[in-house]
């Protein structure tokens, strides 16, 4: 049996190794790089993102504009499991069904009134609501949601956190009526109840542009 300095002496020399392989090969976390903790700099925490200033929607079509923090334009999440964004709702403006794939979204309504909700897997049940300055809502992880500015003649804004450093994002139109090379129409006919003339036109509508 071997005795305890024997012991001792191995477990020194694995974490001597590990170390050596810790310290020339940085470690990754869902595909991004940590920085060596001793050149970490205050700055490295600090995102000057400017939320409190109103984004433009008049050039979406849906008439909103999400600004995303997250870990690809702010390192310094890596590994924390959290990021945020503005949404800004112009005029009856709509942020469009979509999942998060890998989040749970709290959101916040920081200016105006907003129809909101998400549809739950099989049975699609609905949790929608009307919500306004000050309140919160929760939109659990991979469910499909929405939101909507209710004035006809004025803006809103929201904040949401997310509970994953990249949340992702997966437009439900964008991802069946955008996709590249399209599903095939047969596919998308079946599966709505229309015609193949509708579907051709609201691929054409997508393709010619896809950023909503």
């Amino acid at each position: 049996m071997a005795s305890s300095s024997s012991l001792f002496l191995l477990a020194t020399l694995l974490f001597l190794a590990s170390w050596q392989a810790i310290a020339y090969d940085p470690m990754r976390v869902n595909g991004f790089a940590c920085k060596d903790p001793m050149a970490a700099t205050p700055d490295d925490f600090f995102n000057a993102a400017m939320l409190d200033q109103a984004r433009d929607t008049k050039g979406s079509k849906v008439r909103s504009n999400v600004t995303n923090i997250n870990v690809i334009n702010f390192p310094g999440l890596n590994t924390l499991g959290i990021s945020l964004a503005r949404i800004d709702y112009g005029p009856l403006g709509v942020n469009t069904p979509h999942i998060h794939p890998r989040a749970t979204e709290l959101l916040t309504v920081l200016e105006g009134t907003l129809y909101l909700g998400f549809v739950t897997s099989n049975p699609n049940r609905l949790f929608s609501k009307i919500v306004k300055k000050g309140d919160v809502f929760v939109f659990p992880k991979a469910m499909i949601h929405f939101q909507m500015n209710l004035a006809h003649d004025k803006p809103a804004a929201a904040l949401s956190s997310l509970s994953s450093q990249n949340p992702g994002v997966i437009s439900i139109a964008n991802a069946v009526f955008g996709s590249k090379p399209p599903i095939s129409d047969d596919v998308l006919a079946t599966a709505f109840q229309v015609e193949k003339d509708l579907i051709h036109w609201l691929q054409s509508q997508f393709w010619e542009n896809n950023n909503y």
